[in-house]
């Protein structure tokens, strides 16, 4: 496990395409390639089909336990490094001094990407779509901060990326986006949902820490149509068995 976390935090670290991918195995969302090989295509990806606490997961409400949870402190102040059209979804990376603070641990905000129709489920409830906004601290341990998507009204700091969107696949564009835009892709009530799991993406790293926000934000179906259109279609992980683990609400 802590080889492939390791590899997982390199990717991060590295500005590489940590939910994209980029190195190893050639891996896709169908066919002989998608989630259900993809724990058969390389030794680095075993724990894809082994690990005991994967992500994405269906969050059954009814089940959680209702904890006086400490709230997740965002200080994101830096702006848009570039966005990226990896091959498995859009990713916008950050430069360098954005951060959150949980558990007493500070974990630098990397980058975020999107997935259509969302990985996580809420009381077996898909959203159109999902954020993943992935935190690394010094010592390379990952949090993820989840938002999900509803149909509604344009989004408009959405629309700031969606307008420089990469058509093509490894294709990269410098922008210049401020905290203040990326702040906006954020609920303003800050409430979550908190579980371990995984990367939802090879190489299925375990030990992640999860956030799920409670509240969505609105997205237009133009919005989601286009990025489903440059992605080729869905780009979502299956939900994973939950297991023994503990969802806090």
């Amino acid at each position: 496990m802590k080889k492939l976390l390791s590899l997982a935090t390199a990717l991060v670290l590295g500005g590489s395409l940590l939910y994209g991918g980029g190195h190893g195995a050639h891996w896709g969302y169908t066919g002989q390639t998608g989630p259900e090989h993809w724990g058969d295509l390389s030794k680095d990806f075993e724990m894809c089909k082994l690990g005991k606490n994967q992500s994405p997961v269906d969050l059954r409400t009814d089940t959680a336990y209702k904890t006086d949870k400490a709230p997740i402190i965002f200080s994101y102040t830096a702006s848009t490094d570039n966005e990226v059209n990896n091959g498995h979804s859009i990713q916008v990376n950050i430069k360098h001094g954005s951060f959150i603070q949980i558990d007493g641990m500070k974990f630098n905000l990397k980058q975020f990407h999107f997935h259509t129709p969302s990985e996580n489920t809420i009381d077996g409830r898909y959203f159109p779509m999902e954020a993943h906004f992935v935190h690394v601290d010094e010592a390379g341990n990952i949090a993820v901060v989840a938002v999900m998507f509803k149909y509604g009204k344009t989004n408009e700091a959405l629309q700031r990326f969606w307008d420089k969107m990469p058509a093509d696949e490894g294709a990269k564009r410098y922008i210049n986006e401020s905290a203040k835009v990326v702040t906006a892709l954020l609920p303003k009530k800050r409430d979550y949902y908190r579980f371990n799991g995984s990367l939802t993406t090879p190489p299925c790293s375990e030990g992640v820490r999860w956030f799920v926000m409670k509240e969505p934000l609105e997205v237009s179906k133009e919005q989601v149509a286009q990025f489903e259109k440059v992605m080729g279609g869905p780009n979502n992980r299956p939900v994973q068995p939950f297991n023994a683990r503990m969802l806090l609400k």
